[in-house]
């Protein structure tokens, strides 16, 4: 069934008025669009300008509720998310969901979340539903996303007076490339045009080049080279980077990022407030939403408290006969989140190890996202880098849309007199890419952190004794074993020469380009020469759709070793 195709108009196209002319009619605005809050901005002419709400607020809360035939996002809504979530109506945290298949355990950890997330754990797409009018009315989270982005789009066309279709948006590092394939697909359903998805401490480093920049326009300086690394932990993610920064020019020394944020810790804390949480959901009727809700409120008003106190009382009657009423400490909180802020540790320490820097190099520690204002995480990432103070040039909230923004103005080729936007940022790749091989070894060929574009090739060989054919199955991620990473999709080679086994020389190569766009050749070589035997395969990936958790299993039924590849130990000319 084809998907719905959803399309906002402009507020003169609405009105039939003679359309306003606008100095960068094709200026991208910058959306971040985070697991709880989203924002929205762009380059105004002179400086990045974030759009407010008809509430005037910059900060939306990212949410969709279903009321009526027509659902509505939190963009515009007259309720509050609170009293949205009570109603069992509203949908959110789908930067955590989409993409996912039911298998993964950030899909089981959302069952807790006050709506219904079902799973068959056969590796398809979890099952979403907001009750209406005490039906549980299904949905998924490219929809929820792409009425929120409706709602952000209208926003934006009925304040600029023009149409809006082209977007930068902030993702984690973390995400998979299927993962990117729903933002996009949601942004086609909200008639947008995505320029970029750019990695958000990506988005912040380049927000913090301009800033540098400007700092040695004023100073009369010719700059010198600066590192910085920044620590970006929202509600759903957390992603470190470390960057060098000269003249504008912004390049991605390492990436690391993780499925850690604020959801956990509020879960953590939950479940510590409540032992028996998971019975409180058991039938998923409104009086157990309820009383879901009530605790999720209050257990995140003691956490917002205990960034400036030592210990809050925590204080809430859920409504079916269960009350909590305690002290909750600093120090127990602390305790509670101990896995999560070794998982936040651990990224630091591996990203600066991937980049090679000593702690004396860094030069600012920039912290941005919610959860950066928790005492324990600043205290330990200033720790890790020696620093007393972090970078206060930036607010840690609004970072990641001002830096989209810039990128929509850059990408949109808009020239300043000043110099403002001659900004470049040389990304890197954030999860190694390859194949399965050598059994169900993953075998990466374009390692992480490798700077893009990137060109790379190994040389395969085959398996067995006059193998034909053989299977390119293509992965995402880190794991030594193929089940370990994202699955990304999968093709035949065929017309192998009738060989010995280990004697064909097969070309695996992965090409990505300045778009991110990944393409994969495969290919027989004449041995000793080098060039191709027949044509080369190109496939542009991931070519995996819904239902991408039974593509691994089915390969193995139906094929097993007999089309598997070894990789040889013979070099590249």
């Amino acid at each position: 069934m084809a998907e719905q195709a959803y399309t906002v108009a402009s507020d003169s196209e609405t009105t039939g008025e003679d359309k306003p002319t606008s100095v960068y009619p094709e200026l991208a605005i910058g959306i971040d669009i985070g697991t709880s809050q989203c924002s929205i901005a762009l380059w105004n002419g002179s400086e990045v300008q974030l759009l407010k709400n008809s509430r005037n607020q910059k900060m939306m809360r990212s949410y969709v509720t279903f009321r009526d035939e027509i659902p509505s996002g939190g963009v515009s809504a007259h309720l509050s998310h609170e009293d949205e979530m009570l109603s069992g109506s509203a949908v959110f945290n789908m930067k955590r969901l989409i993409g996912r298949a039911d298998t993964d355990p950030v899909v089981h950890l959302s069952k807790t979340l006050p709506f219904l997330v079902q799973t068959l754990n056969i590796g398809v797409r979890p099952f979403i539903a907001a009750l209406v009018n005490n039906v549980w009315r299904s949905t998924t989270p490219e929809e929820v996303l792409a009425v929120f982005l409706v709602e952000l789009r209208a926003m934006a066309e009925l304040q600029l007076k023009r149409v809006v279709r082209n977007v930068v948006l902030t993702i984690p590092v973390s995400f998979s490339r299927f993962q990117l394939t729903r933002i996009e697909r949601a942004c086609a359903m909200a008639g947008l045009h995505v320029l970029r998805l750019m990695p958000e401490p990506t988005s912040v480093a380049l927000l913090y080049a301009q800033q540098q920049q400007q700092l040695i326009h004023d100073n009369m300086g010719s700059g010198s080279e600066k590192l910085a690394l920044i620590f970006n932990m929202g509600a759903g993610y957390c992603d470190v980077c470390v960057t060098a920064t000269a003249g504008g020019v912004s390049q991605i020394k390492a990436l690391s990022g993780t499925v850690v944020g604020g959801e956990d810790i509020l879960q953590n804390v939950m479940r510590h407030l409540l032992p028996n949480l998971d019975n409180l959901l058991s039938s998923r009727g409104l009086g157990e939403i309820k009383s879901m809700v009530l605790l999720r409120i209050a257990t995140q008003d003691a956490i917002h408290r205990l960034s400036s106190q030592d210990g809050v009382r925590v204080e809430v009657d859920l409504k079916n006969g269960l009350n909590i009423y305690r002290i909750l400490t600093r120090a127990e909180f602390e305790e509670i989140n101990q896995e999560v802020f070794g998982k936040c540790e651990n990224l630091v320490r591996q990203c600066m190890n991937d980049a090679k820097v000593h702690v004396g190099d860094i030069s600012d520690v920039i912290l941005v996202g919610g959860c950066s204002y928790i005492p324990k995480i600043r205290s330990l990432v200033l720790g890790l880098c020696n620093k007393e103070e972090p970078y206060l040039g930036m607010n840690p909230l609004e970072a990641a849309v001002c830096g989209a923004a810039l990128e929509g103005a850059v990408a949109s080729g808009v020239n300043d007199s000043l110099g403002a936007l001659d900004l470049l940022t040389i990304q890197a790749t954030p999860l190694s890419l390859g194949i399965r091989a050598d059994g169900s070894n993953f075998v990466p060929i374009i390692h992480r952190n490798t700077t893009m574009p990137a060109r790379k090739e190994l040389i395969f060989t085959t398996a067995h004794e006059n193998q034909t054919e053989a299977l390119i199955a293509v992965y995402e991620g880190e794991g030594m074993r193929v089940e370990e990473n994202h699955l990304l999709g999968y093709f035949k080679l065929v017309g192998i020469p009738p060989a010995p086994k280990g004697s064909p020389e097969i070309s695996i190569c992965m090409d990505i380009d300045a778009s991110n766009v990944l393409r994969v050749f495969a290919g027989m070589l004449m041995p000793g020469v080098g060039r191709p035997v027949h044509p080369f395969l190109e496939v542009k990936m991931p070519t995996v759709d819904d239902g991408h958790g039974w593509c691994t299993e089915a390969l193995m039924k139906m094929y097993g070793s007999t089309l598997e590849l070894h990789t040889s130990q013979k070099k590249m000319p």
